[in-house]
């Protein structure tokens, strides 16, 4: 019999064993819980046979920063495979994470159909893209040259806020505020740059013995400044071959960076979890100009069974909010329900998927279904 657990302190060698043979390294930290983490354990006749950590992140959906336990290193001992641990692992996080006021859950997930059988679904993606320093010099800087300069420590409030103003219009991404982030080692990079009145930043390090720049933020408040930063990676070349970013800034992105027709990118998809529906509904912001509306759910989720049943959506002046009860018109797996959160799928698709029943289109409306989550931080 499998039995899950809240993680002991003395639970560490077990876990920092089991997470070796699962990816090829140790965590040492693992016997100090604070507020930045909890975690689970399952027991087996043997003993601990399985770990599971949840990070406390706050995940922009609406441009409101919502509660949210990161999922990691989910590791079974190879002798317990099969025998259901990892399921037990999940469903006592579940009852953690409302405990906890985490409305939501992410994950990267390794093996996507363990996870889509207790709840999770794909949502969006962390994605890299790799190209030659001189795809950046594409871009057209009219005009004299916009200065950069080093950044300084007096700076990272403003550049904090900056990310923040940018990263609050992208669902997906992490508000990084809290004990997980600290501010200042963004100085221990090898680059820094900011444009000129910190309207965008630009920050990297060198990859060791490659010849790959590793961007790990590039954010700007208006045009010039992204040309400046992206026409500065362009004076990379002749020192390394080639440059890797994560997608983030629209404005990089989609309206100023000339994508070459061949180029590599690296896909992390990203899972999504409703943990408590009435206060994942609460927590989020909703679209400006929604219409006045009501849609009545039925909710199947077994490993939540307090999001179970009938319940209707209710937008009203501005706000939206759950209410008990209503006919059941939309039903919705849990897994259709983190995909309509999230703007992932169309209730068509979910329709089409056998995940859901009903017609409701305001239900995409409110979601602005269809779209992909974009994160930028990898856990």
């Amino acid at each position: 019999m499998v039995i899950a657990r809240p993680f002991r302190p003395e639970d560490e060698a077990d876990v920092v064993r089991m997470r070796k043979v699962a990816f090829g390294n140790q965590s040492p930290d693992w016997a100090t819980p604070a507020s930045t983490w909890w975690g689970v354990v399952a027991e087996d006749g043997d003993g601990v046979c399985g770990s599971l950590r949840a990070w406390n992140y706050r995940q922009f959906f609406g441009g409101v920063a919502v509660p949210m336990a990161g999922v990691a290193s989910v590791t079974v001992d190879p002798h317990a495979r099969g025998r259901g641990v990892a399921g037990a692992l999940l469903v006592k996080s579940l009852e953690r994470m409302r405990a906890e006021g985490q409305v939501v859950s992410t994950l990267f997930a390794a093996t996507p159909p363990l996870y889509r059988a207790y709840g999770w679904e794909r949502v969006g993606a962390l994605e890299t893209v790799t190209l030659p320093p001189a795809a950046f010099g594409w871009v057209a800087k009219p005009g004299e040259p916009t200065p950069l300069r080093r950044a300084r420590e007096a700076d990272l409030a403003e550049v904090h806020q900056l990310y923040l103003d940018i990263a609050s219009t992208v669902d997906g991404m992490l508000d990084r505020s809290g004990p997980l982030f600290d501010i200042t080692k963004i100085l221990t990079l090898d680059t820094v740059d900011v444009v000129d009145g910190l309207r965008g930043f630009c920050s990297s390090s060198r990859r060791p013995h490659s010849e790959t720049l590793d961007v790990y933020d590039i954010v700007a408040r208006d045009a010039d400044a992204g040309r400046a930063l992206l026409a500065a990676l362009a004076t990379w070349s002749g020192q390394v071959d080639q440059i890797c970013l994560r997608r983030f800034d629209p404005l990089i992105w989609d309206l100023l960076l000339s994508l070459p027709g061949h180029h590599t990118t690296a896909v992390e998809p990203i899972m999504l979890r409703i943990v408590d529906f009435a206060a994942a509904v609460a927590a989020r912001g909703w679209p400006e100009g929604l219409p006045d509306f009501a849609v009545d759910l039925d909710i199947a989720d077994e490993h939540a069974p307090w999001n179970a049943g009938k319940h209707r959506l209710v937008h009203e002046s501005g706000k939206t909010r759950l209410e008990a009860g209503g006919d059941g018109e939309v039903r919705m797996t849990a897994r259709a329900l983190a995909a309509w959160y999230a703007g992932a799928a169309t209730i068509a698709d979910l329709n089409r998927a056998g995940l859901a029943d009903g017609r409701a289109p305001l239900l995409d409306l409110a979601s602005r279904a269809p779209r992909r989550l974009s994160i930028a931080d990898s856990y």
